[in-house]
């Protein structure tokens, strides 16, 4: 990288790390948002009485075995039956495993790996009244953060996933529409969702999201990224487009298994001063159009990101919303640390901004579907996954669409 991104990449981590000691001193005078409108809401009997199973991504676990002796010691202690056991493969991410297992009577689903495992198993479960239990392996693990997900104790979460309780929570669904071939001309040369994620790069152990695949992302053809146009995706956590998703597309597999969830900000820094998104949103079923110019769009089911910043202060996983939030900025690095500063004190509950000028902004709204047009095609992801380039998006909200286990 050239000088002027490593200043980029420094600034952002010397904010990250400021950011994160005022919240850790926040936290000790403040409560936070809770992550259920209603905390002690809990969902009946389970539907099945059957043994628990396990769909876990190989791929993120150096011992599958020792994880694998874990569970199956945690259930027998628990009294539950021999654990079912799924491993995730390039050509399916876990939703088939998941069936599988639902099929075959299981009273529990845990998913083992990171966000794109919990997506898929999620997408299986969808409807279905079977919790999912969360193992989280990955590098944000942003589900199990938002779910309160013991991440210190492997022990714990495993006992969590097996015996916690089940509670409701809502599901985010996102489509987008085919680009037409002039649209398609227009990305050609730039990244592509088969480049970021390579088929190649996908068969080997060692490569970080290779079974997080989504199956409806081709790794070839005429469309170079495109998502499949009758594939509604689901997210757990966030989707995005702009300047969210082509970090997503840019962080390296190497240096997120080095530096975690640090390495997105380093792929970001490549993007700071890239275009910006201009577009419209439609909100729910109005029929009217709001225009807007921005860095990234973001459609939140929930709003706790790694480094515990809170990006969606009202966010909640059972209220039956979507959060969106379109963040812009100007002036360089100066209109970044702005909004970076903006995050960290809605974070904290302070919403009036008394700067006389800024250079950031944050705009919310809520609904429960939306419809995003873009003037030039944008990369989309889901929960940290690319589903390729597109300038219609649709996302819909699934109010109490899974089940899953919390502390």
């Amino acid at each position: 990288m050239a000088w002027e991104q490593w200043v980029a990449v420094a600034a952002l981590v010397l904010a990250v790390v400021a950011v994160t000691i005022g919240i850790v001193a926040w936290r000790a005078v403040r409560s936070r948002t809770p992550t259920f409108s209603v905390p002690d809401a809990e969902v009946g009997a389970p539907t099945s009485t059957g043994p628990p199973a396990v769909v876990v991504n190989p791929s993120k676990t150096a011992d599958v075995a020792a994880l694998r002796r874990l569970v199956e010691r945690t259930a027998a202690e628990a009294g539950l039956g021999e654990p079912l056991w799924f491993e995730t493969t390039v050509a399916d991410p876990g939703v088939g495993q998941a069936r599988e297992a639902v099929a075959r009577g299981a009273s529990v689903v845990v998913a083992a790996g990171g966000d794109g495992t919990m997506r898929a198993v999620g997408k299986a479960l969808a409807g279905t009244g079977v919790p999912m239990g969360v193992v989280p392996l990955g590098t944000g693990n942003l589900l199990a953060r938002n779910l309160d997900i013991p991440l210190g104790s492997q022990r714990e979460t495993v006992a969590v996933a097996l015996t916690g309780r089940d509670r409701a929570m809502d599901l985010g669904w996102l489509r987008t529409e085919p680009l037409t071939p002039a649209e398609e001309a227009t990305v050609e040369g730039r990244p592509a969702v088969s480049t970021a994620r390579s088929a190649q790069d996908a068969t080997t152990a060692e490569a970080a999201d290779a079974s997080e695949l989504d199956p409806a992302v081709p790794t070839s053809g005429a469309a170079d990224g495109q998502a499949d146009p009758e594939e509604e995706h689901v997210f757990l956590v966030i989707g995005g487009l702009g300047f969210d998703a082509a970090m997503v597309s840019g962080a390296d597999d190497e240096l997120k298994a080095k530096l975690g969830w640090i390495a997105y900000f380093v792929a970001g820094a490549q993007h700071l001063t890239g275009r910006k998104v201009r577009a419209t949103a439609q909100l729910g079923e109005s029929g009217r159009s709001e225009p807007f110019t921005a860095r990234t769009i973001l459609i939140a089911n929930c709003g706790r990101l790694p480094g515990g910043v809170v990006l969606f202060p009202d966010a909640q996983l059972d209220d039956g919303w979507l959060d969106i939030a379109v963040l812009d900025t100007k002036g360089g690095l100066i209109g970044w640390a702005d909004l970076l500063r903006k995050v960290t004190l809605q974070g904290l509950g302070i919403r009036k901004d008394r700067m006389p000028y800024t250079t950031g902004s944050i705009e919310f709204r809520r609904t429960r579907s939306l419809v995003v047009r873009t003037e030039e095609p944008e990369h989309v992801q889901v929960d940290g996954d690319l589903v390729g380039y597109a300038t219609t998006v649709h996302a819909r909200v699934e109010k109490g669409g899974l089940v899953v286990r919390t502390p």
